[in-house]
């Protein structure tokens, strides 16, 4: 193994982030200060590389897939990652994150309505104003007298609340990219997913963002003077300070953006990724990835499911979820006798029929 590769793609958690070298002079951000860490241990990363945590080594991506995550790394680009459905694309996030220790990962998945703005942060206007007008016509107590047993506690008032802004930062939730871009000593982990999905605008919406690693709440913005700190949620659920409106990074995450190449990208956002392309698995890989989900042996138990997998006409689609499906199913069904193995067969033809065959 390259003593160069930070991401290893071993299975095995270790702390090699921390000998990442310094990014290039473009590609430096100064966001700050940073805020805290997230959780190193992420159990839906787990549950995407493999139930059982001891065989997790065994689903390892190849030389050039680690070799581009770790250019990825180095530049401080987003990786994008191209290949058909269920090939292990999203999944490299996860790896990524498990090895690294970098915490949850962040999971934006793109649909055709799915813009810039629902990406960095959500403003809650109208429960805002709902607030506000409860808490207008709520009368004021005197000063020193309780409210009566059982009586609702009156609406806090947006406007003239203690806190910074007016108590607007109730109201602001950040997205899993605004959330990625904070301030951070360690990259998180942003995994865009299907953005072939997207509306026409959104690849060209993000390039800005990329970029620059940093974005403005307008909302925000407008409070500045008055407010320069004010905490708002994370897609996390965690407390943290936006200043002056704006959100800027200090470790450039790590962002997946994946396709299943249902449209092209424009120019200047391919200039701005490392591009992978993960072919379809084949039977060493399948049956790697087997035993990460279902235990030592389970692959070679399985071997004739695995087989049919692969026995697909040109140009057929199948999913790796569907190969899980059906030695899951097999598994608990616990089918033996002749009877049964029929049952097995025609079961299995129907989870792993082809995506793009119709009936």
């Amino acid at each position: 193994m390259s003593d160069w590769l930070i991401y290893r793609g071993a299975g095995a958690p270790h702390d090699g982030i921390e000998q990442l070298p310094p990014p290039p002079p473009w590609r430096d951000f100064d966001g700050g200060p940073d805020i805290p860490p997230p959780t190193a241990l992420d159990p839906a990363s787990e549950r995407r590389l493999g139930v059982l945590r001891r065989e997790a080594s065994h689903h390892r991506p190849g030389e050039t897939e680690r070799e581009l995550v770790n250019a990825a790394l180095y530049l401080r680009r987003p990786l994008l990652v191209t290949g058909a459905p269920g090939s292990g694309k999203s999944t490299l996030a996860h790896s990524v994150a498990y090895e690294l220790g970098l915490g949850r990962v962040l999971s934006w998945p793109v649909v055709s309505r799915s813009t810039l703005r629902d990406g960095l942060y959500a403003y809650d206007a109208i429960g805002r104003l709902q607030d506000l007008q409860i808490a207008r016509a709520t009368p004021p107590r005197p000063a020193g007298q309780d409210a009566p047993e059982g009586a609702a506690a009156p609406a806090p008032d947006p406007d003239h609340t203690a806190e910074p802004g007016g108590g607007i930062g109730r109201y602001i939730r950040l997205g899993p990219l605004g959330t990625a871009l904070l301030p951070a000593a360690r990259p998180r982990v942003l995994l865009v997913d299907e953005l072939d999905k997207s509306d026409i605008d959104l690849p060209n919406d993000l390039l800005n963002v990329l970029e620059e690693g940093e974005f403005r709440i307008p909302e925000l913005e407008r409070l500045a003077g008055s407010a320069p700190e004010v905490r708002v949620l994370s897609d996390d659920g965690a407390p943290v300070t936006v200043r002056d409106g704006r959100v800027r990074c200090h470790a450039f995450p790590f962002i997946v953006l994946t396709s299943n190449g249902e449209r092209d990208f424009p120019a200047p956002l391919l200039r701005r990724c490392i591009h992978l392309h993960i072919p379809a698995p084949d039977k060493e890989r399948l049956a790697a990835m087997v035993r990460a989900h279902f235990g030592e042996g389970a692959a070679e138990r399985h071997a004739s499911v695995i087989d049919r997998f692969l026995d697909r006409e040109p140009g057929d689609v199948r999913a790796v979820d569907q190969l899980f499906n059906a030695i899951h199913l097999t598994q608990q069904a616990g089918w033996t006798d002749q009877d049964e193995e029929e049952t097995r067969r025609r079961l299995t033809a129907e989870l792993m029929r082809p995506l793009d065959r119709t009936r």
